[in-house]
């Protein structure tokens, strides 16, 4: 591998990293928002309201109308409704299920990505790289046990999220270097506020307190944030490759369940983190050393699926 290669695998991995800590922070607020008693919808609504606001705030004075003037505009709305899906269908999870649970199911969504970014894309998945992806969500399972607890159907809605939020990390890929990151987040947050806003407006329940203000407005610029670090780092890295970086997120929620719930990792929850992130070392590890040649003809055939996707 080219030291510029893998410098653009260095920074993909790091820009993955940081957005996944944002879904993290905007999963712990949404379920703290749900539970004290807010509609699930209005929180979605809120955290579309606060991306959208922040998206025109940062990218208006510089780009003006061309924010919203997309090269894909078909594949751009299909993406935001999917992330507006995906969103949805989380936070009402979250209403029934433990966070760990929604996070659990969700953490499939590598193996999704996987086998679409196959079709799709035109990337070529190995069986090393699936094996380690694999081999995250093994440790996940060790984590969470989902066999322990009588299946629900509401799990039926967090597996929904998780099929849409595959859907949209593949179509994130596709369109990676056509469209401004500035279309995309006009896109993925405009579309979901218009058909968020009477809904918002009707469902509407003022908080009573400024511990629920807090992360009822933070939602959004999370939001914002986090798909921004993730649409940057598609371009640099391909959707297969990044995909065992969502297992950083159970990382991210051990610390939050401890620092705000006073909840410590038990010996399980040490092991499954261990095996999460040595797999997600190996990706790395090894798309690092891979020649560049292999690694230049595997960029063409994306490259080529890309521009034939304008």
């Amino acid at each position: 591998m080219t030291p510029e290669s893998s410098n653009k695998l260095s920074l993909g991995f790091s820009l993955m990293l940081g957005a996944f800590l944002c879904f993290a922070l905007l999963d712990t607020s949404a379920k703290w928002l749900v539970v004290s008693g807010l509609p699930a919808l209005q929180v979605v609504f809120m955290r579309y309201l606060g991306h959208f606001v922040a998206t025109v705030v940062v990218y208006w004075p510089r780009e003006g109308r061309r924010m919203f003037q997309s090269k894909t505009p078909r594949v751009q709305t299909l993406r935001a409704v999917l992330l507006l899906c995906s969103t949805t269908l989380n936070f009402f999870a979250l209403v029934y299920l433990p966070l760990t649970t929604t996070i659990a199911i969700f953490f499939a969504a590598p193996l999704v990505v996987c086998l679409l970014s196959i079709p799709v894309l035109g990337e070529r998945v190995g069986l090393p790289r699936f094996s380690a992806v694999l081999t995250g969500f093994a440790g996940v399972l060790i984590i969470v046990e989902p066999w322990g607890a009588a299946f629900s159907p509401k799990m039926l809605l967090a597996m929904g999220a998780m099929c849409c939020a595959s859907c949209y990390f593949v179509l994130t890929r596709k369109i990676a270097g056509i469209d401004n990151n500035s279309v995309s987040q006009a896109f993925s947050s405009g579309i979901a506020t218009v058909v968020l806003l009477p809904v918002g407006i009707y469902l509407w329940q003022t908080p009573v307190s400024t511990f629920d203000w807090l992360p009822l407005i933070a939602v959004g610029i999370l939001g914002m944030v986090g798909h921004t670090l993730l649409t940057i780092a598609h371009r640099f890295v391909e959707a297969s490759v990044l995909a065992p970086t969502v297992y950083s997120q159970i990382l991210y929620a051990t610390l939050f369940s401890w620092l705000f719930f006073n909840q410590i990792p038990d010996n399980k929850t040490v092991l499954g983190t261990l095996i999460i992130v040595a797999s997600g070392l190996f990706v790395w590890h090894r798309e690092r050393t891979r020649p560049a040649v292999t690694k230049g003809a595997r960029t063409k055939t994306t490259s080529a699926t890309t521009r034939a996707g304008r």
